[in-house]
């Protein structure tokens, strides 16, 4: 039986009424809805609405969101990890780099908002097409548009439950009531945390039940392909609780025939050779569905920027002779003079983002995380030979002599994050390298200052820190949301 539309309607204004909606506001814990309808089970009934439902996947509040992919994402990965310094005089920036984050910091919060609203995305394609009846969209395309978002879902899934461990399990993009599904949409809207197990036992379930209707991994870079599936399964099973590193080494093997090393390095980053053979997801900023404004947070007018080079990274570079992934990863331009860098004619930018007429292309996952990623799993399997051949791999594209043997699971892993750094510098992975295999702690309070000692503020990371607080504004929204410990 159908709730009366005043009920519908009461029910939906007053749980909307505790924020504001917006094109951020999705899912705030409040039902999830982005226009008032009457309840229907197929409120999508057209091919071509389908299709604008895949569109908003990728594009506007998809991989062009606003703050999440443009900046936030390169920003977490970098200022709170020994590659980046945190920059300029933003105190929530401040907080999350120093360690000290409060539950209602403004980064987190936006970026809890911007990931369930994107999830929220994926939920209408999954819980919707199957109902539309247009002849113009066949089963085939049904198929395929499902499996594409159950990836992407997994990528946001995969995002939260790093940043945050235990986070809510939400499948349903609400819109409509009724008294028969009521307990259900109370459970979606007001969801409690899952535990870290489940929330991993959910992504490996949307990625491989996904794989095979997938597109195939030629089809596009800017799609979620079978490829794409492949590679975030090799990391789910990295960094899972329980790491199942033959897992990862056979995923990471399926890549092998769809993708390759691009035999220049510098042709990663110059804007002239997108969708190469080395991306295997990157996002298509083509000034026009996506404007790309994130690169000016990173480089340019001389001012301070987010993700500001630190002094470990700049050495480790010269300790390795590593000239050309240097030049591709740091500029240095004329700036300002701070406590870190005190010539400003001679100032470190991130570079890897550097194109300013909005087509900059951003890589999400490309072949040589795999290819190092694998040589993690081999070093904790024990086969160390194998690991440094992949490392070798990586190396000696960018003319570097090869690794010194490994002796050790403990040198080995030393050997592969060293790598990482170098190779993936500025592309979003070190916090999570950090965390994932477990040397966040020690690596991090060894981080220094200009002058080489340590920095004042690292002590101020513990083991509870490196998961983020549940913001403040979901806890007050939610009553059924605890909070992680320490906060």
């Amino acid at each position: 039986m159908k709730l009366n539309k005043s009920i519908y309607y009461l029910f939906l204004g007053t749980a909307l009424s505790i924020g504001t909606v917006s094109c951020a506001d999705y899912l705030n814990t409040e039902p999830i809805t982005d226009r008032a309808v009457d309840f229907s089970e197929t409120p999508y009934t057209k091919a071509s609405e389908a299709e604008d439902l895949m569109k908003s996947m990728y594009v506007g509040p998809g991989f062009g969101h606003s703050n999440y992919w443009q900046l936030d994402y390169f920003a977490n990965g970098g200022m709170q990890t020994d590659e980046a310094y945190v920059s300029g005089d933003n105190q929530d920036n401040r907080q999350q780099a120093e360690y000290r984050i409060l539950s209602t910091n403004g980064n987190v919060d936006r970026n809890w908002k911007a990931i369930y609203e994107l999830i929220n995305n994926c939920n209408k394609v999954l819980n919707y097409v199957d109902g539309i009846q247009d002849p113009a969209l066949t089963a085939e395309r049904k198929a395929e548009m499902k499996a594409e978002a159950a990836i992407v879902r997994a990528l946001y899934y995969f995002h939260a439950v790093q940043l945050w461990g235990d986070v809510p399990i939400v499948t349903k993009a609400v819109i409509g009531v009724t008294s028969e599904n009521f307990e259900e949409i109370y459970n979606q809207v007001f969801p409690a945390r899952k535990s870290k197990e489940e929330v991993y036992s959910f992504i490996i379930s949307d990625l491989e039940g996904a794989i095979l209707a997938a597109p195939g991994s030629s089809v596009s870079k800017y799609r979620a392909t079978r490829g794409v599936a492949q590679a975030l399964l090799a990391k789910v099973y990295a960094t899972k609780p329980n790491p199942d590193y033959a897992k990862v080494v056979q995923y990471v093997d399926q890549l092998s025939g769809s993708y390759s090393l691009l035999p220049d390095y510098n042709h990663l980053f110059d804007g002239n050779h997108n969708a190469n053979a080395e991306s295997i997801l990157e996002i298509n900023a083509d000034a026009s569905n996506i404007w790309w404004w994130g690169t000016g947070m990173f480089i340019g007018d001389g001012w301070q920027r987010f993700n500001l080079p630190t002094h470990d990274l700049v050495n480790s570079f010269d300790a390795q002779g590593d000239n050309i992934r240097k030049a591709n990863t740091i500029k240095f331009d004329v700036g300002v003079s701070d406590t870190y860098w005190t010539d400003k004619n001679h100032y470190p930018f991130a570079y890897k983002q550097r194109i300013q007429d909005g087509t900059q292309h951003t890589y999400i996952i490309r072949y040589a995380d795999m290819l190092l990623l694998k040589a993690e799993a081999k070093v904790n399997l024990g086969a160390y030979a194998d690991a440094e051949a992949l490392i070798n791999q990586v190396r000696n594209r960018v003319s570097l002599p090869n690794v010194a043997t490994i002796t050790s699971k403990e040198d080995g892993m030393n050997k592969v994050l060293k790598e990482r750094l170098l190779e993936l510098a500025f592309e979003g992975h070190r916090w999570f390298d950090l965390k994932r295999t477990g040397k966040a702690l020690e690596i991090i309070k060894a981080r220094t200052n200009g002058q080489g000692s340590q920095l004042s503020y690292v002590n101020n990371l513990t083991e509870q820190r490196l998961l983020w607080p549940i913001p403040q504004s979901q806890m007050d929204n939610n009553p059924n949301l605890t909070q992680n410990a320490g906060y």
